[in-house]
Protein backbone atom coordinates (compact mmCIF):
# COMPACT_ATOMS: atom_id res chain seq x y z
CA UNK A 1 0.00 0.00 0.00
CA UNK A 2 0.96 3.72 -0.33
CA UNK A 3 0.54 6.31 1.69
CA UNK A 4 -1.48 9.62 1.14
CA UNK A 5 -0.13 12.64 0.75
CA UNK A 6 -1.63 15.87 -0.56
CA UNK A 7 -4.39 13.43 -2.32
CA UNK A 8 -2.41 11.55 -4.02
CA UNK A 9 -0.74 7.59 -2.92
CA UNK A 10 2.68 7.69 -2.84
CA UNK A 11 5.87 6.13 -1.85
CA UNK A 12 8.69 7.74 0.78
CA UNK A 13 10.96 9.58 -0.93
CA UNK A 14 13.66 7.88 -0.01
CA UNK A 15 11.71 4.48 -1.57
CA UNK A 16 12.46 2.41 1.80
CA UNK A 17 9.25 0.25 2.97
CA UNK A 18 9.05 -1.56 5.86
CA UNK A 19 6.74 -5.07 6.50
CA UNK A 20 3.16 -5.09 8.27
CA UNK A 21 2.74 -8.67 9.90
CA UNK A 22 -0.07 -10.71 10.68
CA UNK A 23 0.83 -11.22 14.61
CA UNK A 24 -1.06 -14.27 15.20
CA UNK A 25 1.00 -16.02 12.35
CA UNK A 26 3.84 -13.99 11.66
CA UNK A 27 3.30 -13.50 8.08
CA UNK A 28 3.92 -10.68 5.88
CA UNK A 29 0.04 -9.28 5.03
CA UNK A 30 1.73 -6.04 3.20
CA UNK A 31 4.56 -3.58 2.77
CA UNK A 32 4.19 0.53 3.40
CA UNK A 33 6.05 3.16 2.85
CA UNK A 34 8.91 3.69 5.12
CA UNK A 35 7.96 8.23 5.70
CA UNK A 36 10.95 10.19 6.16
CA UNK A 37 11.49 13.70 7.93
CA UNK A 38 11.04 15.17 3.97
CA UNK A 39 8.10 13.17 3.72
CA UNK A 40 6.50 14.86 6.95
CA UNK A 41 7.27 17.98 5.82
CA UNK A 42 5.82 17.91 2.44
CA UNK A 43 2.71 16.68 4.32
CA UNK A 44 2.46 19.52 6.37
CA UNK A 45 3.35 21.82 3.02
CA UNK A 46 0.17 20.44 2.06
CA UNK A 47 -2.21 21.00 5.25
CA UNK A 48 -1.52 24.24 5.64
CA UNK A 49 -2.66 24.97 2.04
CA UNK A 50 -5.25 22.66 2.41
CA UNK A 51 -6.90 23.65 5.32
CA UNK A 52 -7.69 27.13 3.92
CA UNK A 53 -9.69 25.62 1.63
CA UNK A 54 -11.50 23.13 3.68
CA UNK A 55 -12.34 26.00 6.56
CA UNK A 56 -14.13 27.89 3.53
CA UNK A 57 -16.67 25.13 2.74
CA UNK A 58 -19.83 25.56 5.13
CA UNK A 59 -20.17 22.83 7.45
CA UNK A 60 -23.44 21.57 5.64
CA UNK A 61 -21.38 20.33 2.84
CA UNK A 62 -18.29 19.29 5.34
CA UNK A 63 -21.13 17.04 6.73
CA UNK A 64 -22.38 15.80 2.77
CA UNK A 65 -18.76 14.54 2.33
CA UNK A 66 -18.14 12.80 5.44
CA UNK A 67 -21.65 10.91 5.38
CA UNK A 68 -20.87 9.92 1.65
CA UNK A 69 -17.27 8.67 3.30
CA UNK A 70 -20.03 6.47 6.06
CA UNK A 71 -21.33 5.25 2.70
CA UNK A 72 -17.99 3.91 1.03
CA UNK A 73 -16.92 2.31 4.61
CA UNK A 74 -20.39 0.59 4.72
CA UNK A 75 -19.48 -0.91 1.09
CA UNK A 76 -16.41 -1.87 2.15
CA UNK A 77 -16.89 -3.30 6.15
CA UNK A 78 -15.99 -6.69 5.45
CA UNK A 79 -12.90 -5.90 4.05
CA UNK A 80 -11.94 -3.45 6.29
CA UNK A 81 -12.62 -5.69 9.38
CA UNK A 82 -10.70 -8.42 8.13
CA UNK A 83 -7.74 -5.86 7.62
CA UNK A 84 -7.92 -4.93 10.91
CA UNK A 85 -7.59 -8.56 12.07
CA UNK A 86 -5.06 -9.64 10.61
CA UNK A 87 -2.56 -7.14 11.61
CA UNK A 88 -4.13 -6.05 15.09
CA UNK A 89 -4.58 -9.87 16.21
CA UNK A 90 -7.98 -9.36 17.61
CA UNK A 91 -10.79 -11.58 17.11
CA UNK A 92 -12.46 -10.93 14.05
CA UNK A 93 -16.20 -10.47 15.73
CA UNK A 94 -14.24 -7.60 17.83
CA UNK A 95 -13.06 -6.20 14.38
CA UNK A 96 -16.37 -5.97 12.87
CA UNK A 97 -17.43 -4.15 16.05
CA UNK A 98 -14.80 -1.80 15.44
CA UNK A 99 -15.59 -1.10 11.99
CA UNK A 100 -19.48 -1.01 12.96
CA UNK A 101 -18.23 1.96 15.45
CA UNK A 102 -17.32 4.26 12.29
CA UNK A 103 -21.01 5.54 11.70
CA UNK A 104 -21.59 6.03 15.05
CA UNK A 105 -18.30 7.90 16.16
CA UNK A 106 -18.96 9.83 12.73
CA UNK A 107 -22.35 11.07 12.77
CA UNK A 108 -21.97 11.48 16.65
CA UNK A 109 -19.28 14.35 15.38
CA UNK A 110 -20.75 15.34 11.83
CA UNK A 111 -24.32 16.12 13.68
CA UNK A 112 -22.57 18.00 16.77
CA UNK A 113 -21.16 20.02 14.45
CA UNK A 114 -24.17 21.45 12.72
CA UNK A 115 -25.54 22.92 16.70
CA UNK A 116 -21.85 23.65 17.78
CA UNK A 117 -22.59 27.47 18.15
CA UNK A 118 -21.10 30.75 19.01
CA UNK A 119 -22.30 32.76 21.52
CA UNK A 120 -23.12 36.12 22.38
CA UNK A 121 -21.87 38.64 25.52
CA UNK A 122 -25.24 41.30 25.19
CA UNK A 123 -24.72 44.92 26.29
CA UNK A 124 -24.52 46.04 29.70
CA UNK A 125 -23.57 42.44 31.70
CA UNK A 126 -21.05 44.87 33.24
CA UNK A 127 -20.46 48.96 34.06
CA UNK A 128 -18.78 50.41 31.24
CA UNK A 129 -20.24 47.56 28.65
CA UNK A 130 -23.55 49.43 28.24
CA UNK A 131 -22.58 49.88 24.07
CA UNK A 132 -21.08 46.96 23.37
CA UNK A 133 -21.78 43.82 21.77
CA UNK A 134 -19.43 40.94 22.06
CA UNK A 135 -19.51 37.85 19.49
CA UNK A 136 -17.86 34.76 20.68
CA UNK A 137 -16.96 32.38 17.97
CA UNK A 138 -15.08 29.27 17.55
CA UNK A 139 -12.29 28.83 14.83
CA UNK A 140 -10.27 26.18 13.21
CA UNK A 141 -7.00 25.52 15.08
CA UNK A 142 -5.60 24.76 12.14
CA UNK A 143 -3.77 21.52 11.58
CA UNK A 144 -4.08 18.47 13.48
CA UNK A 145 -1.38 16.08 14.13
CA UNK A 146 -3.49 12.71 14.73
CA UNK A 147 -0.88 9.92 16.42
CA UNK A 148 -3.05 6.58 16.78
CA UNK A 149 -2.18 3.35 19.03
CA UNK A 150 -1.97 0.32 17.84
CA UNK A 151 -5.05 -1.32 20.04
CA UNK A 152 -8.19 1.06 18.91
CA UNK A 153 -6.89 1.93 15.48
CA UNK A 154 -10.36 2.68 13.74
CA UNK A 155 -11.91 3.84 17.00
CA UNK A 156 -9.28 6.54 17.51
CA UNK A 157 -10.02 7.37 14.31
CA UNK A 158 -12.74 8.60 14.82
CA UNK A 159 -12.63 10.44 17.81
CA UNK A 160 -9.77 12.57 16.38
CA UNK A 161 -10.05 12.81 12.45
CA UNK A 162 -13.85 13.39 12.69
CA UNK A 163 -14.01 16.35 15.21
CA UNK A 164 -10.76 18.04 13.39
CA UNK A 165 -12.65 17.65 9.72
CA UNK A 166 -16.23 19.15 10.61
CA UNK A 167 -14.34 21.87 12.21
CA UNK A 168 -12.63 23.00 9.60
CA UNK A 169 -9.06 21.46 10.20
CA UNK A 170 -6.51 19.97 8.19
CA UNK A 171 -5.91 15.73 9.60
CA UNK A 172 -2.47 14.37 9.05
CA UNK A 173 -2.55 10.93 10.48
CA UNK A 174 0.09 8.91 12.00
CA UNK A 175 -0.41 5.38 12.88
CA UNK A 176 1.15 2.52 14.72
CA UNK A 177 3.61 1.52 12.41
CA UNK A 178 2.74 -2.14 13.42
CA UNK A 179 -0.80 -1.86 11.75
CA UNK A 180 -1.24 0.98 9.66
CA UNK A 181 -3.51 -0.86 7.25
CA UNK A 182 -6.88 -0.33 7.92
CA UNK A 183 -6.43 3.53 8.31
CA UNK A 184 -4.85 3.74 5.23
CA UNK A 185 -7.91 2.17 3.27
CA UNK A 186 -10.00 4.74 5.55
CA UNK A 187 -7.69 7.87 4.26
CA UNK A 188 -8.04 6.59 1.08
CA UNK A 189 -12.05 6.41 1.64
CA UNK A 190 -12.46 9.86 3.04
CA UNK A 191 -10.44 11.60 -0.56
CA UNK A 192 -12.56 9.53 -2.43
CA UNK A 193 -15.40 10.86 -0.51
CA UNK A 194 -14.21 13.81 -1.54
CA UNK A 195 -12.45 15.99 0.81
CA UNK A 196 -9.84 18.09 -0.87
CA UNK A 197 -5.77 17.69 -1.17
CA UNK A 198 -4.14 17.76 1.56
CA UNK A 199 -7.01 17.88 4.41
CA UNK A 200 -6.59 14.43 4.80
CA UNK A 201 -3.34 12.65 5.19
CA UNK A 202 -2.01 9.40 6.34
CA UNK A 203 1.96 8.56 6.83
CA UNK A 204 3.15 5.24 7.63
CA UNK A 205 6.34 6.77 9.91
CA UNK A 206 8.70 5.47 12.76
CA UNK A 207 8.24 6.94 15.78
CA UNK A 208 11.19 9.05 15.33
CA UNK A 209 10.42 10.56 12.46
CA UNK A 210 6.72 11.48 13.70
CA UNK A 211 8.17 13.99 16.03
CA UNK A 212 9.00 15.78 13.06
CA UNK A 213 5.37 16.55 12.91
CA UNK A 214 4.91 17.47 16.77
CA UNK A 215 7.64 19.90 16.50
CA UNK A 216 6.47 21.57 13.08
CA UNK A 217 5.54 25.14 14.25
CA UNK A 218 2.93 24.82 11.26
CA UNK A 219 0.88 22.07 13.64
CA UNK A 220 -1.53 23.93 15.45
CA UNK A 221 -2.47 20.75 17.49
CA UNK A 222 -1.23 17.15 18.31
CA UNK A 223 -3.70 15.16 19.40
CA UNK A 224 -1.89 11.55 20.47
CA UNK A 225 -3.11 8.52 22.48
CA UNK A 226 -0.23 6.09 23.52
CA UNK A 227 1.73 5.86 26.88
CA UNK A 228 2.13 8.10 29.28
CA UNK A 229 6.37 7.89 28.54
CA UNK A 230 5.47 8.90 24.79
CA UNK A 231 3.24 11.71 25.94
CA UNK A 232 5.39 13.22 28.29
CA UNK A 233 8.10 13.37 25.70
CA UNK A 234 5.54 14.43 22.99
CA UNK A 235 4.35 17.52 25.16
CA UNK A 236 8.10 18.58 26.20
CA UNK A 237 8.51 18.77 22.04
CA UNK A 238 5.28 20.80 21.32
CA UNK A 239 5.92 22.98 24.16
CA UNK A 240 9.17 24.74 22.33
CA UNK A 241 6.35 26.44 19.99
CA UNK A 242 3.60 26.28 22.87
CA UNK A 243 1.57 23.57 20.19
CA UNK A 244 -1.44 22.60 21.92
CA UNK A 245 -1.25 18.96 22.92
CA UNK A 246 -4.41 16.79 23.50
CA UNK A 247 -2.96 13.82 25.09
CA UNK A 248 -4.84 10.27 26.26
CA UNK A 249 -2.52 8.12 28.45
CA UNK A 250 -1.89 5.05 30.25
CA UNK A 251 -4.11 3.83 32.78
CA UNK A 252 -3.88 1.07 36.02
CA UNK A 253 -7.35 0.86 36.40
CA UNK A 254 -8.59 0.10 39.95
CA UNK A 255 -11.99 -2.80 40.15
CA UNK A 256 -13.26 -2.82 43.56
CA UNK A 257 -15.52 -5.04 44.79
CA UNK A 258 -16.87 -4.18 47.71
CA UNK A 259 -18.49 -6.58 50.71
CA UNK A 260 -22.01 -6.04 49.54
CA UNK A 261 -20.40 -6.47 45.64
CA UNK A 262 -22.40 -8.72 43.79
CA UNK A 263 -19.53 -11.17 42.41
CA UNK A 264 -21.19 -12.95 39.60
CA UNK A 265 -21.78 -9.49 38.27
CA UNK A 266 -18.10 -8.18 39.13
CA UNK A 267 -16.71 -11.86 37.68
CA UNK A 268 -18.80 -10.94 34.33
CA UNK A 269 -17.92 -7.44 34.21
CA UNK A 270 -14.12 -8.17 34.54
CA UNK A 271 -14.17 -10.62 31.32
CA UNK A 272 -15.73 -7.73 29.26
CA UNK A 273 -13.28 -5.46 31.27
CA UNK A 274 -10.15 -6.93 30.91
CA UNK A 275 -10.14 -9.88 28.20
CA UNK A 276 -11.46 -7.63 25.25
CA UNK A 277 -9.05 -6.95 22.78
CA UNK A 278 -7.11 -9.54 24.92
CA UNK A 279 -6.50 -6.73 27.45
CA UNK A 280 -4.84 -4.17 25.35
CA UNK A 281 -7.17 -1.45 26.57
CA UNK A 282 -6.26 1.58 28.06
CA UNK A 283 -9.29 1.79 30.49
CA UNK A 284 -9.44 -1.73 30.87
CA UNK A 285 -9.61 -2.70 34.51
CA UNK A 286 -6.03 -3.76 35.87
CA UNK A 287 -5.45 -3.86 39.35
CA UNK A 288 -8.59 -6.02 41.56
CA UNK A 289 -9.68 -5.17 44.41
CA UNK A 290 -11.79 -7.39 46.03
CA UNK A 291 -12.96 -7.54 49.61
CA UNK A 292 -10.75 -9.95 51.62
CA UNK A 293 -14.35 -11.63 52.42
CA UNK A 294 -15.28 -11.83 48.82
CA UNK A 295 -11.87 -12.65 47.57
CA UNK A 296 -11.69 -16.41 47.57
CA UNK A 297 -15.19 -16.77 45.88
CA UNK A 298 -14.20 -14.20 42.96
CA UNK A 299 -10.93 -15.73 42.11
CA UNK A 300 -12.49 -19.32 42.14
CA UNK A 301 -15.56 -17.66 40.01
CA UNK A 302 -13.10 -15.98 37.37
CA UNK A 303 -10.72 -18.77 36.73
CA UNK A 304 -13.74 -21.03 36.05
CA UNK A 305 -15.38 -18.51 33.60
CA UNK A 306 -11.89 -17.72 32.12
CA UNK A 307 -12.07 -21.05 30.96
CA UNK A 308 -14.81 -21.15 29.14
CA UNK A 309 -13.37 -18.32 26.85
CA UNK A 310 -12.08 -19.41 23.37
CA UNK A 311 -8.41 -18.67 22.57
CA UNK A 312 -7.30 -19.39 19.08
CA UNK A 313 -6.62 -17.83 16.22
CA UNK A 314 -8.63 -14.24 15.58
CA UNK A 315 -9.80 -15.16 11.95
CA UNK A 316 -11.22 -17.62 13.62
CA UNK A 317 -15.46 -16.91 13.68
CA UNK A 318 -14.95 -18.55 17.37
CA UNK A 319 -12.20 -16.33 18.98
CA UNK A 320 -13.09 -14.80 21.93
CA UNK A 321 -9.56 -14.22 22.84
CA UNK A 322 -7.08 -13.21 19.86
CA UNK A 323 -2.93 -12.66 20.33
CA UNK A 324 -1.25 -9.34 21.19
CA UNK A 325 0.21 -6.90 18.94
CA UNK A 326 3.14 -8.73 18.59
CA UNK A 327 5.66 -11.44 20.66
CA UNK A 328 7.66 -8.36 21.62
CA UNK A 329 4.20 -7.28 23.57
CA UNK A 330 3.72 -10.98 24.99
CA UNK A 331 7.00 -11.02 26.20
CA UNK A 332 6.99 -8.15 27.84
CA UNK A 333 3.43 -9.00 29.99
CA UNK A 334 5.63 -12.25 30.45
CA UNK A 335 8.21 -10.74 32.35
CA UNK A 336 5.82 -8.70 34.34
CA UNK A 337 3.62 -11.61 35.43
CA UNK A 338 7.16 -13.02 36.57
CA UNK A 339 7.94 -9.99 38.45
CA UNK A 340 4.40 -10.27 39.99
CA UNK A 341 4.71 -13.62 41.25
CA UNK A 342 8.67 -12.65 42.36
CA UNK A 343 6.56 -9.85 44.57
CA UNK A 344 4.17 -12.43 46.54
CA UNK A 345 1.93 -13.07 43.80
CA UNK A 346 0.68 -16.84 43.03
CA UNK A 347 -0.91 -17.40 39.49
CA UNK A 348 -3.61 -19.50 39.56
CA UNK A 349 -4.81 -19.53 35.75
CA UNK A 350 -2.81 -19.25 32.70
CA UNK A 351 0.74 -17.76 33.02
CA UNK A 352 2.60 -19.50 29.88
CA UNK A 353 3.22 -17.22 26.47
CA UNK A 354 3.41 -19.00 22.83
CA UNK A 355 4.22 -16.38 20.30
CA UNK A 356 2.41 -13.58 20.66
CA UNK A 357 -0.38 -15.44 22.17
CA UNK A 358 -0.25 -15.11 25.67
CA UNK A 359 -2.63 -17.66 28.34
CA UNK A 360 -6.10 -15.58 29.85
CA UNK A 361 -3.66 -15.88 33.64
CA UNK A 362 -5.23 -15.09 37.06
CA UNK A 363 -3.10 -14.06 40.22
CA UNK A 364 -4.02 -14.28 43.72
CA UNK A 365 -2.49 -13.08 46.75
CA UNK A 366 -0.88 -10.04 45.14
CA UNK A 367 0.10 -7.32 48.06
CA UNK A 368 -0.68 -4.11 47.64
CA UNK A 369 2.91 -3.17 47.62
CA UNK A 370 3.41 -5.04 44.23
CA UNK A 371 4.67 -2.83 41.31
CA UNK A 372 0.97 -4.23 39.77
CA UNK A 373 -0.66 -2.67 42.45
CA UNK A 374 0.54 0.46 42.38
CA UNK A 375 2.22 1.74 38.64
CA UNK A 376 2.70 -0.99 36.15
CA UNK A 377 0.37 -1.47 33.49
CA UNK A 378 -0.19 -4.69 32.38
CA UNK A 379 -1.44 -4.57 28.76
CA UNK A 380 -2.62 -8.00 28.80
CA UNK A 381 -5.04 -10.22 29.89
CA UNK A 382 -3.94 -10.41 33.25
CA UNK A 383 -6.71 -10.39 36.16
CA UNK A 384 -4.17 -9.89 39.31
CA UNK A 385 -6.26 -10.15 42.84
CA UNK A 386 -5.46 -7.93 46.14
CA UNK A 387 -7.16 -8.10 48.88
CA UNK A 388 -8.48 -5.04 51.39
CA UNK A 389 -10.73 -5.23 54.73
CA UNK A 390 -12.14 -1.02 54.12
CA UNK A 391 -13.59 0.66 51.85
CA UNK A 392 -10.89 3.91 53.05
CA UNK A 393 -8.07 0.74 52.03
CA UNK A 394 -9.27 0.56 48.99
CA UNK A 395 -9.74 4.02 47.78
CA UNK A 396 -6.15 4.30 49.14
CA UNK A 397 -4.75 1.41 47.41
CA UNK A 398 -6.58 2.77 44.64
CA UNK A 399 -5.06 6.35 44.44
CA UNK A 400 -1.64 5.51 44.98
CA UNK A 401 -0.88 5.15 41.35
CA UNK A 402 0.15 8.05 39.30
CA UNK A 403 -2.59 6.89 36.92
CA UNK A 404 -6.05 7.99 36.93
CA UNK A 405 -7.82 7.17 33.35
CA UNK A 406 -10.78 5.20 34.68
CA UNK A 407 -11.99 3.34 37.79
CA UNK A 408 -14.92 0.99 38.94
CA UNK A 409 -16.68 -0.48 42.15
CA UNK A 410 -19.39 -2.66 42.92
CA UNK A 411 -21.78 -2.45 46.01
CA UNK A 412 -25.09 -3.26 46.44
CA UNK A 413 -25.51 -0.39 48.26
CA UNK A 414 -25.86 2.73 45.50
CA UNK A 415 -25.12 5.35 47.67
CA UNK A 416 -22.04 3.67 49.32
CA UNK A 417 -20.45 3.15 45.53
CA UNK A 418 -21.11 6.17 44.46
CA UNK A 419 -19.39 7.26 47.59
CA UNK A 420 -16.19 5.40 46.66
CA UNK A 421 -16.54 6.37 42.65
CA UNK A 422 -16.71 10.16 44.01
CA UNK A 423 -13.21 9.55 46.09
CA UNK A 424 -11.56 7.47 43.15
CA UNK A 425 -8.82 10.46 41.67
CA UNK A 426 -9.81 9.10 37.58
CA UNK A 427 -11.23 10.40 35.02
CA UNK A 428 -14.03 8.01 35.26
CA UNK A 429 -16.12 5.91 37.60
CA UNK A 430 -18.24 3.06 36.90
CA UNK A 431 -20.62 2.04 39.49
CA UNK A 432 -21.00 -1.77 38.82
CA UNK A 433 -19.35 -2.21 35.85
CA UNK A 434 -15.96 -2.26 34.44
CA UNK A 435 -13.75 0.85 33.75
CA UNK A 436 -13.52 -0.27 30.34
CA UNK A 437 -16.56 1.79 29.64
CA UNK A 438 -16.34 4.86 26.31
CA UNK A 439 -19.20 6.28 24.49
CA UNK A 440 -18.68 8.64 21.97
CA UNK A 441 -20.88 10.89 23.43
CA UNK A 442 -18.78 11.26 26.79
CA UNK A 443 -16.06 13.31 27.77
CA UNK A 444 -12.79 10.69 27.79
CA UNK A 445 -9.71 11.55 29.10
CA UNK A 446 -7.35 10.72 32.39
CA UNK A 447 -6.39 12.35 35.44
CA UNK A 448 -2.88 12.72 36.82
CA UNK A 449 -0.28 10.95 34.39
CA UNK A 450 -3.11 9.33 32.51
CA UNK A 451 -3.64 12.58 30.24
CA UNK A 452 -4.11 16.28 29.33
CA UNK A 453 -7.88 17.50 27.78
CA UNK A 454 -10.93 14.75 27.10
CA UNK A 455 -11.78 13.50 23.76
CA UNK A 456 -15.49 12.97 22.59
CA UNK A 457 -18.69 14.77 20.75
CA UNK A 458 -19.51 16.53 24.49
CA UNK A 459 -15.74 17.90 24.46
CA UNK A 460 -13.62 17.44 21.48
CA UNK A 461 -14.65 20.67 19.65
CA UNK A 462 -13.10 22.41 22.41
CA UNK A 463 -9.85 21.25 21.90
CA UNK A 464 -9.68 21.17 17.86
CA UNK A 465 -10.85 25.25 17.73
CA UNK A 466 -9.85 28.37 18.67
CA UNK A 467 -12.13 31.02 20.88
CA UNK A 468 -12.40 34.21 18.48
CA UNK A 469 -14.29 37.65 20.34
CA UNK A 470 -15.50 40.36 17.88
CA UNK A 471 -16.60 43.06 19.49
CA UNK A 472 -19.14 45.81 18.14
CA UNK A 473 -17.73 48.36 20.31
CA UNK A 474 -20.72 51.69 20.97
CA UNK A 475 -23.06 49.25 18.76
CA UNK A 476 -25.99 50.39 20.85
Amino acid sequence: MKMIINGKKVDSESGLTFDVLNPATGEVIESVPKATEKDVKAAIDAAVDGQKVWAEVPVWKRAEVLYKFLDIVDANKEELAQTLCAENGKPIVEARAEIGNIKIGFSGFIEHAKHYYGSIIPQGQEQGQDANLQLVTREPIGVVACIIPFNFPCDLYDQKVAPALMMGNAAIVLPSSDNPLTLMKLTEMLVEAGVPNGVIQCLTAPGSVKSTAVTDPRVHLVTLTGSTEVGIDTAKLAAANLTHTALELGGNDAFIVLEDGDVDLAVEEMIWGRMYNTGQVCCASKRFLVHNSLKEEFAQKAVERIKQLKVSMPSDESSQVGCLISEKAAIKVEKEVEKTVEQGGKIVLGGKRNGAFYEPTVIVDVPKTADVAVDMEIFGPVVPIIGFDTDEEAIEIANKSIFGLSSCVFSRDQKRAFKVASKMEAGGAVINGASFFRAFEMPFGGWKHSGIGTEGVFSTFDEMTLSKTIVLKNIL
